[in-house]
Parts: structure tokens; C-alpha cells; sequence
């Protein structure tokens, strides 16, 4: 399912729980939340300010305009 993802940060957050190491994720992309699986290195290149919006491919789209109908997509 395609997700509209506005990135506040490029990379996890790391917590230590229960003496293990935890990465969790703070850019919304990752497909096993709320913990990390790399995908926030999709959001490199993207420009601040701007929406973006992922398939399922995890091919990024830029938003343009009106809000989109990504059930079109």
C-alpha cells in the first residue's frame, strides 16, 4: 500500500531495552514499525519543505499541487 510520508528525520532513533539494542524508526517509511529496516535511505536527496510520496516499489514521488488520489497510483 502506498504511504504519504512527511520525513522529519534521516535516520532511527537508537534506544538500548532490557540491555538490547533497539533502532527505531523516525522517517515513517519503514515496513516493520516501529522499528527500523533501512528504508530511510530512500529519503536521501529529498528537499526540505517538500511531501513526497512512496509505492510499494519504494519508488518516491514528488507531491505537486493538489493533494494526490494515490489510489489512482
Amino acid at each position: 500500500m502506498a504511504r504519504i510520508v512527511r520525513r522529519t528525520l534521516d535516520q532511527p532513533a537508537q534506544f538500548t531495552i532490557d540491555g538490547k539494542e533497539q533502532w527505531f524508526c523516525r522517517c515513517g517509511l519503514s515496513m516493520n514499525q516501529p522499528y527500523c529496516d533501512g528504508s530511510h535511505k530512500l529519503a536521501k536527496g529529498e528537499a526540505p519543505g517538500m511531501l513526497y510520496w512512496y509505492d510499494e516499489t519504494g519508488t518516491r514521488h514528488e507531491v505537486q499541487g493538489e493533494f494526490p488520489d494515490i489510489r489512482s497510483y
